[in-house]
This record gives structure tokens, sequence and C-alpha cells, in this order.
């Protein structure tokens, strides 16, 4: 008996150990660098708002069009019907009078108060602005590709735990089954091995729907249902302290860069709203031809408007500005302080996790020292069968806090990257080609014309884009 009663413990001491470390490594396992990639190409969240990134880009363009001059060709057919007849040297003329005037005509603003100019340096903030917004979101993508596989393993673990458990059970109530047929237990001792062995039935099931909600979160963080998962790699460098952690955030989140944006587009909307009180000069060119009277005229005219009064909408207008400047610094405030709540929660998660690691290996130790006496005990009678359960229970519950809190780790250290603005794919070195968001920019903002090479150009890359 003493000798079955040892087989079972090291079958449960091999494969809890197994489970501690998650999922054994192989060869054609894939890596957490595979789950960060096909999550940053599958992710519709990205093609969003790179999509929204080149309609700031467009907006430059359409303000970069206002400094430049406008040329529009004009017709205007006209007739009338019945005729009463046109009067010539020759008599009446009788028959539809139809005319025809074309008209091409250029025009410029000269001088607009400076709102043009700052109309397109506002709209190049706003790219930069939203550029900030993409990284960003970039972070978001892969912080949930990490979780979302850190998850799967963490269910993997316990499925595993589980199905140890249930195996340990299992041989303990055939155990004490046996002990109670040549009489050295009541019972009593056989029922309650029974009842554990069933809540432990209950757990494993538990433990395999927990693991399939988990491989749901990670198709939609990574666009795809995991295969077998190799073991996480070593965790990244992050800061040596909080105090560095969070200075590195003030300089790099890109958060705080996209709300500084802000704030330098709301003072240049001050200025905007000033200029609207300045004239207005243009000027405009226009040669016409009428086909009835076979005549051409050509006019060349400058036009110079000066708001006097507005009903008070101007001012309206500045005040306006002025209250966004005021809400987009007090947003900057907020989203620092953000930023620096995210950083100091990460990095007492991170502590707490290497805390909870430590403290749950000397559990772990106790309890196995515990469940071993306990054993060996209950084969000479001075224990009973549910002394050897809770024993059993307390190291399988040291066991599971392990493998959580490793799970926990690292999630916490990737979440401490992501709050230091630092959780991105150059900084991973993933090694894969990054979208350009400087490449589609400087292709429009001169505003080429459609039918210009390069407006045909951006055609099919826009068309390509649409596909995808």
């Amino acid at each position: 008996m003493k000798s079955n009663l040892r087989c079972i413990r090291r079958r449960f001491v091999g494969v809890a150990m197994s489970a501690l470390m998650m999922v054994p490594g192989t060869v054609s396992a894939e890596t957490l660098t595979d789950a960060l990639i096909d999550a940053y190409r599958n992710s519709n969240l990205l093609e969003q708002n790179r999509a929204l990134l080149r309609i700031a880009d467009d907006n430059v363009a359409i303000s970069f069009s206002n400094l430049l001059p406008t040329l529009d060709f004009v017709t205007n057919w006209s007739g009338t019907h019945p005729n009463n007849g046109t009067q010539t040297t020759f008599g009446t003329v009788y028959g539809d009078n139809w005319a025809a005037v074309y008209q091409l005509q250029a025009s410029i603003s000269l001088y607009t108060g400076g709102r043009n100019r700052l109309g397109v340096e506002s709209k190049r903030e706003t790219v930069l602005a939203t550029r900030d917004a993409l990284r960003s979101i970039e972070q978001q993508v892969l912080l949930q590709a990490v979780s979302a596989y850190m998850g799967v393993l963490r269910r993997i673990a316990f499925v595993d735990l589980r199905e140890n458990n249930v195996r340990v059970l299992g041989q303990e109530r055939q155990a004490t089954q046996d002990r109670f047929d040549v009489g050295e237990v009541t019972r009593t001792d056989v029922a309650l091995a029974e009842s554990r062995l069933a809540a432990a039935n209950s757990e494993l099931e538990a433990a395999r729907g927990e693991y399939q909600i988990a491989r749901e979160a990670f198709k939609v963080a990574v666009g795809r249902y995991p295969g077998k998962l190799d073991n996480p790699p070593a965790m990244p460098t992050t800061a040596a302290s909080l105090d560095e952690a969070t200075q590195v955030a003030f300089r790099t989140h890109p958060d705080i860069r996209e709300a500084q944006r802000q704030v330098t587009v709301a003072e240049i909307g001050i200025k905007i709203a000033r200029g609207a009180y300045l004239p207005t000069v243009s000027a405009s060119i226009s040669s016409q031809t009428d086909s009835d009277k076979q005549a051409e005229s050509h006019t060349a005219s400058i036009r110079l408007s000066q708001p006097i009064y507005q009903g008070g909408s101007l001012a309206a207008l500045e005040r306006q500005s002025m209250s966004q400047r005021d809400s987009s610094r007090a947003n900057l405030h907020q989203v620092t302080l953000n930023v620096e709540q995210d950083v100091g929660n990460a990095w007492a998660n991170l502590e707490v996790s290497k805390a909870v690691i430590r403290s749950a290996e000397l559990q772990i130790k106790a309890a196995q020292i515990a469940f071993d006496g306990t054993r060996e005990e209950a084969t000479l009678g001075a224990r009973t069968t549910l002394d050897v359960l809770d024993a059993e229970q307390e190291l399988l519950d040291a066991r599971a806090s392990r493998i959580d809190a490793l799970a926990t780790q690292y999630v916490a250290v990737y979440t401490l990257l992501s709050a230091m603005g630092l959780m991105t794919v150059d900084h991973l070195k993933l090694g894969i080609q990054t979208y350009d968001p400087v490449g589609y920019y400087d292709a429009v903002k001169h505003s080429p014309a459609r039918l210009s090479p390069r407006g045909q150009k951006l055609e099919r890359v826009l068309e390509k884009l649409g596909k995808q």
C-alpha cells in the first residue's frame, strides 16, 4: 500500500511541475513574436486608423490648395422657342435662337490675413497628432496580443493541472476503496474521496471552458486561432526604477505627444480666428466667347473685402478658439496624469507578481512537505483521508498561484512597456516592415491633380488598399 501511495505522489509531482513550466517548447511551436507579428498584420483597428491618418494627410492638401490659383471652364447654353423672328437687313429671320457662352476663369487669393497659411500649418499639426494616435493604437494591439498569448498559455497550464488532479484523485479514491475493503478506513473516507474527485472533474470542465474562451480572445487579438504555443521568451528590459519609467513615458508616450499637438492646433486656431478681422484680397482673370454675337471679352479684377460688422460672430469664434485652447491644455495635463498613473500601476503590478511568485515557490515547498508527510502518516493510520485531500488541495492551489503569477508577470512587463510608450514593432524588434505614415503624406501634401502622373499613382494605391 505504501508503494502505491508513493507512485501516486511521484505522478502528481511530475505533472504539476510540467504545468508550472506551462507548455513545453518545441521546434514547431509558434512563439510570442509570431503572435505579435500576426496581430500587427491582421489588425482591423490599425487599418481603420491608417485610413483616418490618410484622411488627415489629404486635409493638408485641401488646405494647401487654398494657396494656389484656381482655373474653371464655364459654358452657358440658352435659347428661346418659339422664336418670333429676328430683324436683319435682309428681313425677318425665323428659327430657334440658340446661343452659347464659353468662359475660362482664373482666380487666386492674394491676402487672407494669414488664414490660409495658418490653415495649412494647423492641418500639418493635426497629421502629426493623428500619427501619434496611430502609434497608441499600435501599442494597444500588441499589448492585447501579449495578453491573449499568455491567457492561452495560462489556461493550458490550468487544464493540465486539473487533468492531473483528476487522475491523482481517481487513484486516491481507488486506494481509499482498497483500504476500505480491507477494513482500514470507513465508508465516510470513501465518500470524501469520491466527493473530492467529483469536484475536481467539475473544475476540469470549467478550466476547459476557460481555455476555449481564451482561444476566442486570441483570435480577436491576433487574427487567427492559436496553434501549439511555445514558452514565452525572456522578458524585455523596461526601466531600472519607477522614476526612470515615468520620465521615459513623459518623453515618448504617444498619448502625451498627441495631446501636445492638439494644444498647438488650438493655438493656431486662435490666430486663424483673429485673422478673420483682417481684409481679404483676391484677383481674377476671365476670358469669354459669345457664339451668338461672335465676340470675345477679357476681364481682370482685384477684389478687396474688409469685415466691418458681422453681428458679433467673429468675436464669438475668437472666444470659442480660446476656450478650445484651454480645453486642450487641460486635456494635456489630464493625459499626463493618466500616463503617470498607468506607469505606476504597471510597476506595482510587476512588483506584486514578483512577490507572489516568490511566495508561491515557498508555499509550494512547504505544501509539498506537508502533503508528503500527511500521506505517509495516513498509511500508518495517524491521518484521515480528509487530511490527505486537504493537503493535496493546498499543494494544488500553491502551484496554480505560481502559474497565474508567472502569466501576470509577463503581461505586467509588457503593460509597463506600453505605459512607457515603447510597446511598438520597432522597439520590440519584430523584424517586419511597418506602415510608413510619411510616404502617403509626402505624396499628397502639395495637392497633386487627379489627372497628373502622381495623382493617378495615388488612385492606384488607394484602390489597392481598398481591396485588401
